[in-house]
């Protein structure tokens, strides 16, 4: 894939302005895999990266909504929930040299699972704290700049000046933290400040840029619609990009500044933002194919979670949607029809994977193993430059294995997972020369684009996130049993 995105440059620029950012306030500032996926040359930890350049002054607050513990919500591209994402994020922070202070439980409701998992944070020895769901917010501004509103809600002690405020995910209250925290700092007679330091959408973009209705796309379930900031236009007579929840708690905003300051400083959502990413997009038609691939990605999860019953149609229709405005549709996506194909061809699953050259190498089901560990031998050797006729892994290595699985490990099915072939190629490759140049080419997977017939297992699935493989599935099982796993 093409780069269409500067990462130094992004980290140099960002890393300035958030450091003006704070000069401007003088005090705390709050702030809050989709981005590599969408601008190819951005890089997954870049924001920790570009924090850890500040890391002296930096202390993280984690955000968790109570109502994602309750129903164990899951990171798509990371396959945990968000309560277990918590726990991986502070370690991130942690391995860069970054402070974190805090855990906050927004819109506590007193759950026993919530209250399950705030001991849990407390035994590992992590500070917890409570905000509380608001009626009418965000409309009722008097009500929420009181003690009933904002004043209910746990002050979060900190010591650094600036607090940057994260979460698993989108809808996990970050924005309402970071202002519930201003009303409390201000009661305190501590001067904050509050900057959003969020990649998407992007406001120098216009408003159907694939990039931005990307975004839409990875956000459809909380419903959240990109929109011209009207404030942003009227008063400074540009055209920018914001999104409606940001837009709606703006009247907010503005209003705890003013009780603060007696003026806001921002005229706009817009002006809220410390984001540099529009700025360091240096190949616009790259990151435009690579937005419109991943709103079909999000196009194939969404109906999978829909089959799963995690899902809703609604969300399925909106990213249908995006995809027509984005022009583009699943014939856009080479592997669909690669796979569906083969899967025709044969009677039974198979899967397709694109190689970065542009090739696609497809896999079918056999009595030795499923379509998608096929595919992954065939496509190493194509990358190797090895034989198709050849052998990787003799079946006096996979038998056993089958063996294994049916016999002691209670399985039915006796094919290889992904990482089990794997397993089975390292130790072909001992002795195999071919094994083990095909075994050499998994790097070169990182990035490509993979389609099943159906839906893979969880252990499957996995594997591709940990291969880096973008993966996609029909909406069908591969039986018409009702458990999978």
């Amino acid at each position: 894939m093409t780069n269409g995105f500067d990462n130094d440059r992004y980290l140099k620029m960002q890393s300035e302005h958030i450091r003006d950012r704070i000069g401007k306030f003088g005090g705390k500032l709050f702030d809050d895999y989709h981005a590599s996926r969408v601008l190819p040359g951005f890089h997954p930890d870049s924001k920790i990266r570009m924090l850890s350049q500040l890391k002296e002054d930096v202390e993280v607050v984690i955000a968790i909504h109570a109502g994602d513990i309750e129903k164990n919500k899951v990171r798509g591209d990371l396959g945990i929930t968000y309560d277990m994402d918590v726990l991986r994020l502070i370690d991130a922070f942690h391995g860069y040299g970054l402070y974190v202070g805090s855990v906050v439980l927004t819109r506590y409701d007193g759950s026993e699972a919530v209250i399950a998992y705030q001991k849990k944070l407390e035994a590992l020895g992590l500070k917890v704290y409570r905000h509380y769901a608001i009626p009418g917010y965000p409309s009722n501004v008097p009500l929420i700049i009181s003690d009933e509103g904002y004043g209910k809600n746990d002050y979060i002690e900190t010591k650094h000046s600036l607090v940057v405020v994260t979460a698993p995910g989108p809808g996990s209250g970050k924005m309402a933290v970071c202002l519930s925290q201003l009303y409390h700092e201000h009661k305190r007679g501590v001067k904050a400040g509050y900057a959003k330091f969020e990649t998407f959408p992007i406001w120098n973009l216009p408003l159907q840029h694939p990039v931005n209705l990307a975004y839409e796309a990875a956000t459809a379930d909380l419903n959240d619609v990109n929109m011209i900031d009207n404030y942003h236009l009227e008063a400074y007579g540009e055209t920018t990009v914001n999104y409606n929840r940001d837009i709606e708690i703006f009247p907010v905003l503005n209003a705890i500044f003013r009780e603060i300051y007696g003026d806001s400083p921002y005229k706009s959502p817009t002006d809220m933002g410390v984001n540099m990413a529009g700025k360091c997009i240096v190949d616009d038609e790259a990151v435009c194919v690579a937005a419109k691939q991943e709103i079909i990605r999000r196009y194939y999860k969404e109906r999978c979670e829909l089959r799963k019953g995690n899902s809703e149609q609604r969300v399925v229709d909106k990213i249908e949607l995006l995809m027509s405005k984005a022009g583009v549709s699943i014939q856009d996506r080479p592997v669909v029809a690669a796979a569906g194909l083969k899967a025709e061809v044969t009677g039974n699953p198979a899967a397709a994977i694109e190689l970065p050259d542009g090739t696609v190498v497809t896999g079918k089901t056999s009595d030795l193993m499923g379509a998608s560990s096929a595919m992954l031998l065939n496509a190493l050797k194509v990358l190797a430059g090895v034989d198709d006729a050849a052998e990787l892994i003799p079946p006096s290595v996979i038998e056993p294995i089958q063996r294994l699985k049916v016999e002691h490990l209670g399985n039915h099915n006796p094919h290889m997972h992904i990482d089990e072939t794997l397993i089975a190629l390292t130790i072909s490759s001992a002795t195999n020369a071919d094994a083990k140049a095909a075994l050499d080419q998994l790097g070169n997977l990182k990035g490509c684009e993979m389609h099943s017939t159906v839906i893979l297992s969880p252990v499957d699935e996995n594997t591709c996130r940990k291969l880096k493989v973008n993966l996609t599935c029909e909406p069908k099982y591969q039986t018409s049993k009702l458990f999978h796993n």
